[in-house]
């Protein structure tokens, strides 16, 4: 009668994580630092993804609130647009709306005991009634300048130039002194990413500013929107449309392009950032390659007893590779949790949507796989490669 070879036993799942958890329960200290050391590089990496993410959603929702086809017309220094520039822009094919405001040469203070050198930096200017549809500007106090107020002295101040003039903390229906009189603050306009001049402007009526200001009329800069399809056709034209005689004193510009540039400082930072995840995710591999190699050195007695007990090679190596992907999953759950926290926390002192992609978070913990399975693969084959009596002989 034959006897049926012996099969060794097979471990079920359940075994092999039950075994695998038992080796890292029994060295708490040492599998927490190991998991830092990849959890630190996958914070970094989830992190930085989150943090673009979130920088990006904002960027998309900011330029959507104001517009990509504000197109603006400057005069350099020392000169101006001529008086038919607005009505020239808006004369050209596919331009929708324009406005302008010209920059007068006096100054708003606090009250007329402020020394004259103070300025604060703030501009006035002589501002059209519709600046806030052409602009994308709105007011956060009071209303913008209408018909009713442009021939009498009202105002409305961006909002730095409400905060430098401590407006702001009052709201509207208060007076300045403005070009050597008292002026009526009529609102207060919202920050704005998009046309920073604005935050430190003063903004009085066209007609007031001409009368009472000495202000010559002409524009300084005038703000047009095409159509969203024509953008490229008409800011060519816009220079020799704005200023006939000399085109070449008018500078066209479109402002949603500096949001862009920031967007794209932002991702060369980024990548500099995931530069150093990816090498301290490398450091937390080697930290579980370490940890595993100590682990096999340490439990040679423990080898040889199970061997001695009927574990196969396979076994013993699918017990230490099990431990070694534990200990990357533990650090990597941990690091993709730490970096939506961190995502989470720039987030809120930026104001922003908070926004991780979801494979980046998938993309940490298979990192983290991917890391384990390589720093345990030659530890776990260390151990399988011990004969039964070695292990034993020498604990």
């Amino acid at each position: 009668m034959s006897v049926p070879p012996l099969v060794p036993a097979r471990m079920p799942v359940a075994d092999v994580i039950r075994v695998g958890g038992h080796g890292l329960r029994s060295r708490p200290l040492r599998v927490f630092l190991s998991a830092l050391g990849i959890a630190i590089g996958i914070a970094a990496m989830v992190g930085v993804m989150g943090i673009s993410a979130s920088s990006t959603h904002e960027l998309d929702r900011r330029l959507s609130s104001f517009g990509t086809n504000l197109l603006t017309v400057t005069a350099e220094e020392e000169s101006h647009l001529p008086t038919t520039a607005v009505s020239m822009i808006g004369a050209l094919p596919d331009v929708d709306s324009v406005s302008a405001v010209g920059r007068t040469g006096v100054r708003v203070y606090r009250n007329d005991h402020i020394p004259a050198e103070r300025t604060g930096g703030i501009v006035v200017y002589a501002a059209r009634t519709d600046l806030p549809t052409v602009a994308g500007a709105r007011t956060v106090a009071g209303s913008w300048l209408t018909e009713a107020h442009t021939a009498y002295p009202a105002v409305v101040l961006g909002w730095t130039a409400a905060r430098s003039l401590a407006v702001h903390e009052t709201g509207p229906d208060q007076l300045v002194w403005l070009g050597g009189r008292w002026f009526t603050v009529v609102g207060i306009l919202a920050p704005n990413d998009l046309l920073t001049d604005l935050d430190y402007g003063a903004f009085v009526g066209w007609p007031v500013a001409e009368r009472e200001l000495g202000f010559d009329g002409y524009p300084t800069t005038v703000y047009t929107r095409p159509q969203q399809s024509a953008v490229t056709v008409v800011q060519p034209l816009l220079g020799a449309a704005a200023n006939p005689e000399n085109p070449g004193e008018a500078t066209v510009s479109r402002p949603s392009e500096v949001l862009k540039a920031q967007l794209e400082t932002r991702r060369t930072l980024n990548a500099l950032m995931l530069g150093l995840g990816a090498v301290a995710l490398l450091v937390g591999g080697i930290g579980v390659a370490n940890t595993m190699v100590i682990s096999v050195l340490e439990r040679r007695s423990e080898i040889g007893l199970r061997r001695s007990l009927g574990a196969t090679r396979g076994q013993i190596r699918t017990q230490f590779l099990a431990e070694a992907l534990l200990l990357s999953l533990l650090g990597g759950a941990g690091g993709v949790a730490l970096g939506i926290g961190i995502t989470a926390a720039f987030a809120a002192t930026q104001g922003w949507a908070v926004v991780v992609p979801p494979w980046a978070m998938a993309g940490g913990v298979a990192a983290t796989l991917l890391i384990g399975g390589l720093a345990g693969f030659y530890p776990a084959l260390r151990a399988a490669r011990l004969p039964p009596t070695e292990a034993l002989a020498n604990p």
